[in-house]
């Protein structure tokens, strides 16, 4: 990755709200532990000045999500590699957590808890992931691209079911058979409403009535993720509400590089 050119943090302004798990990944192959942490405070650096702020709040995943409990037709990411990985991977991720103050929910991912905190004004939801930036309704910051993206709730709502109809490859998350982005997109190029009514006729016509509502019941448990405290606490039996904690990069010790 090229050096990144560190702006001016301002004093204020939204929240940032970062899914963090990439950046671990980004920088777990530096030589050094010191290279490595100074690469992720150069990325977080770069963010926060690109979102206008100083402030934010930070996630991580750390354990098995709600999800491996809901997948039953196959293993919930069944089809990512194993293997161990490497100490700096570890090391980071708690330098993360004890000197950028994030955090991380049992039974949640990172993607579910900058979801839940997003508002429609005052957040900036920070994420390379495709399901965060547009099945989340809101201003994000794709920090890949080092793009700003706005999702309307129609779009974010559209994308949830032709993630439904077609699955998640990624996740291993299998949909209707033979249903890619494109016939999925024709599927609901014109519809603004009765989502759920049409995507369920559709698994009722590839798979019947009892296994067509079964199977869309736990793709849908899958690719959605979750946005409301209310959905958390259906989820996990957990109370979100009031959790947030925000902070300020005036306020640590960071090496600016």
């Amino acid at each position: 990755m090229e050096e990144l050119d560190i702006l001016q943090i301002p004093d204020d302004g939204p929240v940032a709200l970062i899914d963090a798990d990439s950046l671990l990944y980004y920088e777990m192959g530096k030589p050094t532990l010191e290279e490595a942490i100074q690469g992720i405070n150069n990325r977080l650096l770069h963010m926060l000045a690109m979102c206008g702020t100083s402030k934010y709040a930070g996630f991580l995943t750390l354990s098995r999500c709600f999800r491996y409990e809901v997948a039953k037709t196959k293993a919930y990411k069944h089809n990512r590699k194993g293997g161990s990985k490497p100490i700096i991977f570890y090391a980071l991720r708690e330098y993360l957590q004890q000197e950028w103050k994030m955090e991380a929910v049992r039974g949640l991912e990172a993607d579910d808890l900058v979801a839940v905190h997003a508002k429609p004004s005052g957040t900036i939801v920070c994420s390379p992931d495709k399901d965060v930036l547009y099945q989340v309704a809101g201003k994000h910051f794709n920090f890949r691209t080092n793009e700003f993206i706005k999702t309307s709730k129609l779009e974010a709502n559209k994308f949830l079911w032709k993630q439904t109809l077609m699955g998640d490859a990624t996740d291993g998350i299998e949909g209707i058979p033979k249903v890619g982005p494109k016939t999925a997109d024709n599927l609901l190029k014109k519809v603004t409403k009765g989502f759920e009514k049409i995507v369920i006729e559709k698994y009722v016509e590839k798979f019947g009535y009892y296994e067509g509502v079964c199977k869309f019941a736990e793709t849908f448990k899958l690719v959605h993720i979750l946005k409301t405290y209310e959905q958390v606490e259906n989820a996990i039996g957990l109370d979100l509400s009031g959790s947030l904690q925000v902070h300020d990069i005036k306020h640590l010790n960071i090496n600016y590089g």
